[in-house]
């Protein structure tokens, strides 16, 4: 099979879908790997790394796209690579198709089949391809926070961690998932006062055992994080709900409560983020006010650090891109029923309900799609 590798095109995307090591693994399993030219220089891998593993270099997107059968990114196409996209060929990448009706209809009138990282799952329900770049943004989540609470950058000039005799920054994580554990125990480690919110009482009682008494855990309703909101310096957004959109858990009317120069960073603005006044913004452009409170919303967050999340991409990626190159989608989906979850688009067809929900469309389940896709 031909597994093509296109440079990404989204605002400071500076990460690459495949690792040379990981090229060179297609390579001595029998399959062709090209690569876009200078699709890993962001990510600090020159092309030469990628000869080296037996991959072969092409001059353009559209070379990339056209010999591709699998093609492998980070994050959804963007609308210059609609037209790129034909039907035959399978893309394996982000797509967080519940907060994006255009992408979701270019797949389906493309006729790509697409598999979306962020929906497959492991046998134990834990989505594993979404993990690595949680633990990311997680780990961002605070320094991005504490840099924006500076008063230059428009906060309310608060140093996270407090020094001797004043207060640290009260932080609220909602979320104690991958990204939210995360954001927990670095922004703890900043010596900031950390509260950490989630329905689940079994994750703040894991929570617990793990930071022993370092962060507070709270239960999530409607009367904690209203109250929690009040006092905050700094809220971190880190709730999911695989492959449907994030629930709104602050109001704008909440915000208009909060401290003044407050910072909100929405982790789960991929899936249409977690406060009623999130929109996604760019890393050359990550903040805008709303009252008196500062939000940033970057989509793609741990690019911004792209060398580690590229690596931690790979590590997480290539046994399953390596399985759909030697097996094909069907055999893929048929032999590993977890896989089935994260298959979003076969031959013009969408498959999850959760994002047919999402935007008032139609779906076909996944063995009725594969049926009619022929191959």
């Amino acid at each position: 099979m031909k597994v093509a590798v296109p440079k990404e095109l989204k605002n400071h995307e500076f990460r690459v879908a495949l690792t040379p090591a990981g090229a060179h693994e297609f390579v001595v399993h029998g399959h062709e790997v090209i690569v876009q030219r200078n699709a890993g220089a962001g990510s600090s891998i020159p092309d030469e790394a990628y000869v080296a593993a037996g991959a072969r270099i092409v001059a353009d997107a559209a070379e990339a796209w056209a010999e591709g059968d699998l093609i492998l990114k980070v994050k959804e196409p963007i609308a210059s690579e609609y037209a790129l996209l034909r039907p035959g060929q399978t893309l394996f990448t982000y797509l967080h198709l519940a907060a994006s009706r255009e992408c979701t209809e270019a797949l389906i009138a493309t006729g790509v089949d697409s598999v979306a990282y962020e929906m497959v799952e492991a046998g134990d329900g834990s989505l594993p391809l979404l993990a690595p770049m949680s633990e990311v943004a997680g780990c961002l989540a605070p320094q991005v926070g504490a840099h924006h609470l500076m008063a230059g950058d428009g906060g309310r000039g608060v140093l996270l961690g407090g020094v001797a005799g004043v207060r640290a920054a009260n932080v609220l994580v909602l979320g104690a998932g991958v990204s939210g554990m995360h954001a927990a125990r670095v922004a703890s480690g900043m010596q900031a006062r950390v509260v950490l919110m989630d329905k689940n009482i079994e994750k703040l009682r894991a929570a617990d055992q793990h930071f022993r008494g370092a962060v507070e855990t709270v239960i999530s309703n409607a009367y904690e994080v209203d109250q929690a909101v009040r006092t905050a310096d700094l809220v971190i957004g880190a709730v999911l709900v695989p492959g449907a959109k994030a629930p709104r858990l602050i109001s704008n009317e909440q915000v208009a409560g909060m401290l003044p120069g407050s910072v909100l960073v929405d982790i789960a603005i991929d899936q249409g983020g977690c406060f009623e006044d999130s929109r996604p913004t760019s890393h050359d452009d990550p903040t805008y006010k709303v009252h008196g409170s500062l939000f940033y919303c970057v989509a793609n967050m741990p690019g911004a650090v792209p060398h580690t999340s590229t690596y931690a991409l790979t590590n997480a990626t290539l046994p399953y891109a390596l399985t759909l190159a030697n097996q094909g989608l069907k055999k893929t989906v048929s032999d590993d029923p977890n896989f089935a979850a994260a298959v979003c688009t076969v031959g013009g067809s969408l498959v999850p309900q959760q994002i047919a929900e999402a935007h008032g469309m139609s779906h076909v389940p996944i063995a009725r799609a594969l049926a009619g896709a022929g191959s």
